[in-house]
């Protein structure tokens, strides 16, 4: 009955426990005051090999807030470092989290469980380890709609509210996300021993990866450099994916960047409501370094920042090498995912242009690209010339637009699929619904009011983009006008 367990009966095998007690603190989570329920995901139950039908809501409180230890789960705080806005800080580590243990389940897949929001640790430094339902609901609902585009995220089994408050902008409620991932490891754990000195304690730690994330490397001649490729190519698919959907992470610190291409850590996270490649998701990132257009770059630097920490154990020119090819392997993850949400499933040599093109047109008039692209999946190609409400969206291009328009109708005529197989391609990465900043704030400003109903009507949607509900068709339009002064800061 492995497919059918309660939360007393996860399996539980805790191997990062087994490291040296060095590597992080024995930390009990801090119960909060009156803790209680917001929301429960089924999906995520499933892969624990979790019932969600014998989930009762009063043991999802009582074992994820810290009042009752989860049998089996021994829960620590890491210690490891990174480079922050560009700067090392030697001083970071889980300040205000546990990881709780590892649950395998019936298929043998290893889930990290994690507390977000547990309590001070010593890493804690002058924060109280809390984390604030506003940041909560964000984290909780963006893991569901990053999962559902297909994107790599860590996701989330639950989100717990409290009647503590604590200060942030002003006096706010605390919350717990109760975070799954297979890996909590970041590129700030390799630079920790690193730059400590301690490289014995560097090597182990990455034996520890080749052997739970990535055992199939063990067998090469240097597995710890094969490790490297593995970790580029995952981030840059990842980076580039985030790059053909508008994502803006916010705060790409390489204690935000984990080793299995996971987006990891959410802040101020944004989808971008119009194409604006300067755009800043975090007001607190004055000198714009984590600017939308600038991800590929930053994402390539924190890759260089792990070679720096891999160097007792790879060789410099290998490690150059592989950061030498990132940015172009990068470029083809994008160009592949732009040119399937244009249908275009086989890239070919003047795809690049065609896409560069488009995508400075969506750049000259701030376009919305996820109602462009949205809408275009449902014009026949056979009517794609004579559609005028598709030219809407380029007031001011409107000519350079029907030019573009024309060369992308010769090339789409190229592919094979028939019409409906093409439009089902296209609807398939192309999403009716994105999680705009309207939407979770929405939630939020309900949420503070003791009202959790747009949180959990969200889920749904989120979990399942591409699938039109005619209840919600509200949230295919446009943002509101009030939505371009929504604020995001590091604060939470």
């Amino acid at each position: 009955m492995a497919h059918n367990r309660t939360l007393k009966e996860l399996n539980f095998d805790n191997t990062y426990r087994q490291l040296p007690d060095t590597w992080y603190q024995l930390r009990e989570p801090e119960p909060l005051k009156n803790v209680h329920l917001i929301s429960f995901n089924p999906r995520v139950a499933t892969l624990l090999d979790l019932d969600p039908c014998q989930i009762h809501p009063e043991d999802l409180v009582k074992y994820f807030s810290g009042m009752t230890p989860l049998p089996g789960a021994e829960p620590l705080a890491m210690k490891y470092t990174g480079h922050q806005f560009g700067h090392y800080n030697p001083d970071l580590g889980d300040g205000r989290g546990v990881l709780l243990g590892e649950v395998v389940n019936a298929k043998g897949q290893r889930w990290d469980l994690h507390l977000k929001g547990s309590g001070r640790t010593a890493f804690s430094r002058f924060g109280d380890g809390r984390a604030v339902l506003r940041s909560s609901i964000r984290e909780y609902l963006v893991s569901e709609a990053m999962t559902g585009l297909g994107i790599p995220s860590t996701q989330a089994l639950c989100l717990l509210g409290s009647e503590e408050y604590t200060r942030r902008i002003g006096m706010e409620s605390c919350a717990l996300v109760v975070r799954v991932t297979p890996c909590h490891i970041r590129f700030g754990h390799f630079e920790y021993f690193y730059y400590s000195n301690r490289h014995e304690d560097l090597k182990r730690l990455a034996d520890y990866c080749l052997d739970r994330f990535y055992p199939d490397l063990l067998s090469y001649e240097n597995p710890y450099l094969e490790m490297f490729k593995e970790i580029s190519n995952r981030t840059a698919r990842l980076v580039a994916w985030w790059q053909s959907y508008g994502f803006v992470h916010g705060v790409l610190n390489t204690d935000n960047m984990s080793i299995i291409g996971e987006t990891f850590d959410y802040g101020p996270f944004t989808f971008l409501d119009y194409y604006e490649p300067d755009h800043i998701a975090n007001k607190n990132d004055d000198a714009g370094r984590y600017a939308f257009f600038r991800q590929p770059s930053v994402v390539l630097w924190n890759m260089a920042c792990l070679a720096q920490a891999l160097l007792p154990l790879v060789e410099r020119e290998a490690l150059e090498a592989e950061l030498a090819v990132f940015s172009e392997r990068q470029a083809c993850f994008e160009l592949e995912r732009k040119c399937a949400r244009l249908g275009l499933l086989k890239p070919k040599p003047d795809d690049t242009d065609l896409i560069a093109e488009l995508w400075n047109l969506f750049k000259k008039d701030r376009v919305d690209i996820h109602r462009f692209f949205s809408d275009l999946v449902d014009i026949p190609l056979s009517e794609l010339l004579n559609v005028t409400s598709i030219v809407s969206y380029f007031p001011t291009q409107a000519s350079a637009f029907l030019q573009w328009l024309d060369k992308y109708y010769q090339r789409a005529k190229l592919e094979a699929a028939s019409p409906a197989i093409r439009r089902a391609q296209m609807r398939a990465v192309n999403p009716y619904y994105i999680l705009r900043n309207y939407m979770a704030e929405e939630a939020i400003r309900e949420a503070e009011q003791g009202d959790y109903r747009k949180v959990n009507a969200l889920m749904p949607l989120l979990r399942c983009p591409t699938d039109l509900r005619p209840e919600m068709t509200s949230f295919t339009q446009a943002p509101p006008d009030w939505a371009a002064a929504i604020c995001l800061t590091c604060s939470s």
